[in-house]
């Protein structure tokens, strides 16, 4: 059985609210000892992780692999390295690719594929309505049984509700928790900015924050009437976390995450239409991100995804418009958190708790935690150590990031993944194994 253990470590636990200086024990890919090690206990490999901290892996809800499909885009290999690179061991992919992950046997290809990969685990949300066309549902069984931990149909735009109280009907009969973008695709056609100031003086065609609250007061009054378990997937206006935290206090059985890219940026950032700046959902006012920024600390939103979407540069290379949506975020999503957990004054083990147990708990997996027992997935990071965003510094096929050139604070060491080391720093990084 191999072993490893990580000595003069911060270890950091949200979910136990562990938060103090030990040694972290692994034998046979689980966590079998924090604290101190047991005396019987021999380790093949030792991580000095003086000055890190030792935190479960990362779980993001939203990371784009670009596989099947697209890979001109980006890769699995590309990307599940870039994961990795990010201390994120546990990742859910959205069903858009090319086909859609509407039929098993592309669910089960990809979770094949990433096996033998060896490195984050990758869980595939299937498409709610087959080739994500809003009209005919899909085989929720069979999908789930091929892999399957909830069902979306992504960005694509759902008209008709007779379908998506159908869908939401037959995933509450058996247990399956459906996934939504809010979004009245009405309101919302055609739109590229938010509509505001800044939407205006571009000639940018707008899209309201109206569009999303319609669209959560209808999946809302669904969820109440089929009494099925609904997540919000990056929500994006203060209007939508207002409403998210009524229907919680209701007793609607709902979660949200929202965009690590919604925490720091709002439409300014748009400047002279600059690609890399647009997003769906659209980077809404400094209002609506400071309230997201405080639905998160106070628990109305649930979990922060990094929202992964790599473009390749002729993509990116067109009119604001016409442009790829999104950003890379995986390698991103660490340090991020560290800065929104500092500008909120938020302790390590609160902020941590959102990319890590909390939506572990959405996703229904064995994660985001150090308790004995537990699968040893795990990120160690330097809290305090800066880095430049480039092209070079990112593993991500997808280069597309409007952090490109800015300095950010938070790198991770190790990552480990089912107790094998899955990413070492580079060469003279203060990091040592013995």
């Amino acid at each position: 059985m191999a072993t490893l253990a990580i000595v003069n470590a911060r270890l950091v636990d949200p979910a136990t609210g562990l938060d103090r200086p030990g040694t972290l024990c692994i034998r046979d890919g689980r966590i079998v000892a924090t604290g101190d090690a047991p005396r019987d206990f021999r380790p093949d490999t030792t991580l000095d992780a003086r000055g890190l901290v030792v935190a479960p892996g990362l779980v993001d809800l939203a990371a784009r692999l670009r596989e099947p499909g697209l890979e001109h885009k980006a890769t699995l290999e590309s990307e599940l390295q870039a994961a990795v690179a990010g201390g994120v061991t546990s990742l859910a992919c959205p069903p858009d690719t090319d086909p859609p992950l509407d039929e098993p046997g592309l669910v089960e290809m990809l979770k094949h594929r990433a096996r033998m990969l060896n490195q984050a685990h990758v869980y595939p949300v299937g498409a709610l309505t087959q080739r994500l066309a809003g009209e005919a549902l899909t085989e929720m069984g069979e999908l789930a049984e091929a892999g399957c931990v909830a069902f979306s149909n992504a960005d694509h735009p759902l008209h008709d509700t007779q379908v998506l109280l159908r869908a939401m009907q037959y995933a509450q009969t058996f247990g399956h928790r459906v996934w939504l973008r809010p979004q009245d695709p009405w309101l919302g056609r055609g739109g590229v900015a938010h509509e505001g100031e800044v939407a205006t003086r571009l000639g940018l065609a707008a899209i309201p924050v109206v569009a999303e609250t319609i669209h959560l007061a209808t999946i809302f009054a669904l969820a109440r009437a089929t009494g099925s378990r609904v997540h919000v997937a990056r929500l994006s206006s203060a209007a939508g976390a207002a409403l998210l935290r009524a229907a919680k206090a209701e007793g609607l059985e709902v979660t949200a995450d929202v965009g690590i890219h919604h925490l720091h940026l709002c439409d300014v950032d748009v400047g002279w239409f600059d690609p890399q700046a647009r997003f769906v959902p659209p980077l809404r006012s400094t209002r609506d991100r400071d309230a997201l920024r405080a639905a998160v600390a106070d628990g109305t939103i649930d979990a922060i995804c990094s929202d992964h979407a790599p473009a390749d540069d002729d993509a990116k290379a067109l009119p604001f418009a016409e442009a790829d949506p999104g950003a890379t975020g995986l390698e991103l999503l660490l340090p991020l958190v560290l800065q929104w957990a500092r500008e909120s004054k938020l302790p390590l083990a609160a902020a941590l708790s959102r990319v890590t147990c909390r939506p572990a708990d959405i996703l229904g997996i064995d994660a985001g935690t150090l308790r004995v027992g537990a699968p040893a997935d795990l990120c160690v990071f330097d809290p305090d150590d800066p880095w430049r965003v480039t092209r070079d510094a990112l593993a991500s096929q997808g280069k597309n990031t409007p952090y490109a050139g800015r300095e950010v604070v938070g790198r991770v060491r190790w990552t480990i993944v089912g107790g094998n080391i899955v990413h070492a720093a580079a060469a003279g990084e203060r990091a040592s194994i013995r």
